[in-house]
């Protein structure tokens, strides 16, 4: 299936755990309010911070999952379910897209994840693709469509046309249809990187990279994944082991994640991750960093659904002779919020108070987390309630919210002029979504095969 063209430790102060009732499992996008446009009494985000300001720089976008800068006041954005790449310049979209491929849109599957890249020698912008491929187009509904992979693509922009596609990865799309990741970045080293889930959670594809002693050979799933920017293992880069897939992991254990962004003063990855429906995470990722699915999520053993006993230091990982290292969460949601973006706001915009702090949004709440760093830039600094890293309930959260109200978010850049955009579906207050297993039916859901109406959002100064 796979193909290729060539701890930090918690320190835990206090644990206190109300076991509870656990929230709605979610599986990464969720969302309480339906139709194709937006709420009749549509209200904007608010933020926290009285010095800063919401605007909205383009409503109309169906479904959106990502969004990259080509310069000032342009960017493309990615239509999860239609398979399009489309063009916003100065406030309006280009009426054509720039591409239109087939893909699985069902559950998670769709068009999910871009980077850009200048090749200074050929002067030419790459354009770096992660979707579901499909054989056919159209809806997604009841699995009629053949998925033919998760695939990593590389394509030239060209006249508004993005030609000339390079195949770099072919990874697993079954069993799915949940936890294919999806986002990339392009690293400080210049290669791509790309976070791919385990891809349906069943026993006929558990592998070593999700932590089975006996499991199945690695396949891709499961990590963050380097590759040069022509698809190859990037030169003495292999960390786990010599032979492909393997040599390709960055990062491993993984369970799902819309999120990975370097650190601009460390060069250090970071991640968020989507726990079952509980212990979502925050994460500094090391080379070989290893995040402990499937035997802890958080802090907690696995429980079938639920969280399990404390499990600080687990046990009968897979460490690939020493090369893989578990660290602990960084922060930890005990109920889920599901977070995805997580950017470092490497810009004096809205004042030396917020520079290089790392932002992240999540898809239940339509929040926006502020988190410093420590001075050694290697955890999170963290005060009153939540000194011990574990948001234990929404109230201890409060502190860290820089705004709210955004809706499902799905992406979030630094845009060339300094600001925060935030790439958001519909504007909502928690949620659950359509499918069978996750769905609550006291509950309003969207589908996420759906054309849920999408909003690029602007934080500026006042």
């Amino acid at each position: 299936m796979f193909t290729c063209n060539d701890s930090s430790s918690l320190e835990v102060f206090v644990i206190f755990i109300f076991l509870t009732s656990l929230a709605v499992g979610h599986t990464g996008y969720t969302s309480a309010q339906t139709g194709s446009g937006l709420p009749p009494a549509y209200k904007m985000p608010i933020m926290n911070d009285p010095h800063l300001k919401v605007e909205t720089v383009f409503s109309g976008l169906k479904f959106p999952s990502s969004m990259a800068f080509l310069g000032p006041h342009d960017i493309l954005v990615l239509e999860k379910n239609d398979g399009t790449v489309r063009r916003i310049l100065n406030g309006t979209m280009l009426p054509e897209p720039l591409l239109h491929v087939n893909v699985s849109n069902v559950s998670e599957r769709g068009m999910l994840g871009i980077a850009l890249a200048k090749n200074v020698t050929r002067n030419v912008v790459y354009v770096f693709l992660y979707y579901t491929e499909s054989s056919t187009s159209g809806a997604d509904v009841n699995e009629v469509k053949q998925s033919l992979g998760n695939r990593l693509y590389r394509y030239e922009l060209v006249d508004n046309k993005l030609i000339n596609p390079k195949l770099l990865l072919d990874l697993p799309a079954t069993p799915g249809p949940t936890h294919n990741g999806g986002k990339i970045v392009i690293g400080p080293d210049n290669n791509v990187y790309l976070v791919i889930g385990i891809v349906g959670p069943t026993a006929s594809t558990k592998t070593v990279t999700q932590n089975i002693i006996d499991g199945l050979p690695p396949d891709g799933r499961g990590g963050i994944l380097r590759v040069t920017q022509d698809g190859n293992v990037v030169p003495k880069g292999a960390i786990l082991g010599d032979t492909v897939p393997l040599s390709l992991y960055y990062a491993y254990g993984i369970r799902n994640s819309f999120g990975i962004d370097f650190d601009p003063i460390t060069n250090k990855l970071w991640d968020s991750e989507n726990g079952p429906n509980y212990g979502d995470e925050i994460n500094l990722v090391e080379p070989g960093f290893n995040s402990g699915w499937n035997k802890v999520q958080g802090i907690w053993a696995l429980d079938g659904g639920n969280a399990g006993n404390i499990t600080i230091h687990p046990n009968n990982l897979t460490d690939f002779g020493g090369k893989g290292k578990y660290s602990a969460p960084e922060f930890i949601w005990y109920n889920s919020s599901g977070p995805t973006s997580i950017r470092f706001f490497d810009s004096d915009k809205f004042g030396s108070q917020y520079k290089n702090h790392l932002f992240v949004g999540d898809f239940h709440n339509g929040n926006i987390y502020q988190f410093q760093l420590d001075n050694q830039r290697t955890s999170l600094a963290l005060e009153g309630p939540l000194k011990d890293r574990i948001a234990q309930n929404n109230s201890e959260l409060k502190g860290i919210i820089l705004g709210t109200g955004f809706g499902g978010i799905t992406d979030m850049a630094v845009g060339p002029d300094g600001f925060l955009y935030v790439l958001a579906l519909g504007q909502f207050q928690g949620g659950t979504n359509c499918d069978i297993i996750y769905g609550n039916p006291n509950k309003p859901c969207v589908q996420y095969s759906s054309g849920e109406a999408g909003t690029i959002f602007r934080v500026v100064s006042r």
